[in-house]
């Protein structure tokens, strides 16, 4: 494929994904910092609906949504010759891929959740609201969804695809990462500094592991365990911590 043409094709899947998604990210953090960083209370999986069956079709959608984007890279990635096969979708190896995936979730997420904790007592991060769903048969199915739905639609975008474009059109591999690490902060900035630059650290970490192993499974298995935690953790445990609150 002609690098025009890569570069076209890089540019448009950006603005209908994390691109676009970045952009906003950076806009709400600026509305938040205007109005009291600290004070904000951004829910990563609010309720879209008073109606319960309409917010589960809602949520369901969004889940569709995720899916369809990291399918989209791997789509484009195919037309261009590239199997899922050559970013590290081959057979899922069960001891491998989910044993690697365990592995840098506790990497992870332990000391993300140590920087958020430092962020908000130094009042660079809003409090963030892992689910403000409702109580209801079909919550925590739901938040398994979204939560491995965002570790697919993130690791095949913003590493297997990003990564495999960039290194197309000359880029050098450090350089890639970091750019790919740093579009990983940019769009999680909403939430506020602190998880911007933990987001830097775990898209550099991410996109090293993948670089060296060629493997994209432990990856999404990674990203699905740490929000599935942070999701269903909170919305199971929020009323009996206070800390939580």
């Amino acid at each position: 494929m002609q690098r025009r043409a890569l570069r076209i094709e890089l540019v448009l899947v950006l603005a209908v994904t994390f691109g676009r998604s970045a952009v906003t990210a950076i806009l709400q953090l600026a509305d938040s910092v205007l109005r009291n960083l600290s004070a904000a209370r951004i829910p990563l999986n609010p309720r879209r609906s008073y109606f319960d069956l309409i917010d589960l079709g809602l949520n369901a959608t969004f889940v569709v949504q995720l899916v369809a984007w990291g399918a989209l890279g791997l789509y484009l990635l195919w037309r261009s010759g590239l199997s899922p096969d050559r970013i590290g979708l081959a057979r899922f190896g069960w001891r491998a891929d989910l044993g690697g995936g365990v592995g840098l979730a506790a990497l992870i997420g332990l000391p993300g959740l140590a920087l958020y904790l430092v962020a908000r007592a130094l009042h660079l991060n809003a409090s963030v609201i892992p689910s403000s769903l409702s109580d209801t048969w079909w919550r925590v199915p739901m938040l398994l969804l979204v939560a491995f739905a965002n570790g697919w639609a993130e690791e095949i975008i913003v590493v297997g695809y990003l990564l495999t474009r960039l290194e197309q059109l000359g880029a050098r591999a450090r350089v890639a990462l970091v750019w790919s690490s740093l579009l990983r902060g940019a769009y999680h900035l909403y939430q506020g500094f602190g998880a911007g630059l933990g987001n830097v650290a775990m898209g550099l970490v991410f996109g090293y592991a993948w670089q060296r192993t060629g493997r994209l499974w432990p990856l999404v298995i990674a990203h699905g365990i740490i929000d599935a935690v942070a999701f269903v953790g909170y919305a199971l445990l929020a009323g009996h911590l206070r800390w939580l609150h």
